[in-house]
């Protein structure tokens, strides 16, 4: 079975696997459109994390991870838990497009997507709204800024020749932000 990534899944899997690779799968957007009140935020402060949008002449980039044997039902007891059970995903079936230059046929691939139907959809927002959120929310794996930055940091070194202008613009949004907030709580210290 092999399962594919797209967020912070790309960083920590969480599970064990016997091979991964680099790659993409056509037809989906990468967006932050999905609320989390559980790893990267709280009820009260809900973090944001991606989920897929269905898009025609889109690909999003991630890692497919291979799991065989005993690591199957493990792999997706976990993730079913994480993703599912925490997140608000469904599964479905895609075909992967593996990064190396000799790949063969796309693979069959397992991907984890949140729907607008389920109750923590948050939908579209501005880069700088979403960029907000992300800096005040924390959940049990972390700030959300990790979140972000971790996953911006996967596009620009693992797939540099990719495109995900959503992404980076939420990634420059942040940093704009992030030394107004410096310098106001530093002032607030001082008063």
């Amino acid at each position: 079975l092999w399962i594919f990534g797209y967020g912070s899944l790309v960083w920590r899997p969480g599970f064990e696997f016997t091979s991964r690779k680099v790659g993409f799968i056509r037809g989906y957007s990468r967006r932050f459109w999905q609320g989390d009140t559980f790893h990267r935020g709280s009820e009260k402060m809900p973090g944001r994390v991606v989920t897929l949008l269905e898009d025609c002449g889109a690909c999003t980039w991630g890692v497919a991870y291979e799991v065989r044997g005993e690591q199957i039902a493990a792999s997706l007891e976990y993730l079913n838990m994480r993703e599912a059970v925490l997140g608000g995903y469904d599964t479905k079936l895609v075909k992967f497009h593996p990064q190396e230059k000799d790949a063969e046929e796309p693979i069959l691939a397992l991907v984890y997507i949140a729907t607008p139907q389920n109750p923590s959809y948050l939908g579209p927002a501005s880069e700088e709204d979403i960029a907000a959120q992300i800096i005040v929310s924390s959940g049990c794996a972390g700030h959300n800024i990790e979140y972000l930055l971790r996953l911006a940091d996967f596009m620009r070194y693992f797939c540099p020749q990719a495109e995900d202008k959503h992404l980076f613009s939420i990634e420059e949004a942040l940093i704009s932000i992030l030394p107004c907030l410096y310098y106001t709580e530093e002032s607030l210290e001082e008063t």
